[in-house]
């Protein structure tokens, strides 16, 4: 990609250099995390929601399970993933995606090194860092073999305890420097999504307002899709 500008680039409007660096970017696309507790009706339900709308990738993040009760219920979940060719996250655990042949596993800072989770998963597996609102993290995340950074939470959520919260000029700043893509976290609903797109996310990943939505999880999914395609 060329990178000349014009050469009286001086005077253009400051959001110049971020819409001419987001048109060589992918528009941001749909990442599903699960529930922290999911029940057999969850399988029907993200069915549905992958048949929506456009679904890049869904996480399974499922809390105070050990490994063999994630494994048992990650079984039909990702069939349905691979059937809807829909990436497959694991959360947390190098060794659960390891065991699942997961398409991803996704770390948090005291999940694991990137490059143990290369070494022991291989070339083709995608592997996403928690960074919160730290520039420092994400660049040693790119540095030690990540194919994407994660910044949150940008909202309020009742997901996960919040304790950082970055503005989302970051995700112009890592979008317009690096080539690795971004995903933006944290309390994000239809209603507030599109300043996080806008600022450069290339992923609004999203819990609470898909399953929790009182209208369900269909028309929330094509509630996200209208402002991904706008």
């Amino acid at each position: 990609m060329s990178n000349d500008l014009p050469d009286d680039d001086m005077n253009l409007d400051p959001g110049f250099a971020d819409r001419f660096e987001r048109q060589f970017r992918p528009r941001c696309q749909l990442y599903l995390i699960s529930p922290p507790a999911i029940n057999d009706g969850f399988v029907d339900r993200l069915a549905r929601a992958l048949d929506a709308g456009p679904v890049a990738a869904f996480q399974l993040r499922l809390k105070d399970m050990d490994d063999h009760m994630i494994a048992r219920a990650a079984e039909p979940l990702q069939r349905l993933c691979a059937d809807a060719d829909v990436t497959f996250i694991v959360n947390d655990s190098i060794a659960l995606a390891k065991r699942l042949g997961a398409d991803g596993v996704h770390l948090g800072q005291d999940d694991g090194d990137p490059r143990e989770a290369r070494a022991l998963l291989g070339p083709a597996v995608q592997i996403g860092v928690t960074c919160h609102d730290s520039r420092h993290l994400a660049m040693d995340a790119g540095e030690a073999g990540a194919d994407y950074v994660a910044f949150g939470s940008f909202y309020p959520t009742t997901t996960k305890e919040t304790r950082h919260q970055p503005e989302p000029s970051i995700l112009g700043w890592w979008s317009t420097l690096f080539e690795l893509p971004c995903v933006a976290i944290g309390g994000i609903t239809p209603a507030n999504a599109a300043p996080l797109v806008a600022a450069g996310a290339d992923f609004l990943a999203v819990c609470g307002a898909v399953w929790n939505a009182a209208e369900g999880e269909e028309a929330a999914v094509k509630a996200f899709a209208e402002v991904l395609a706008a």
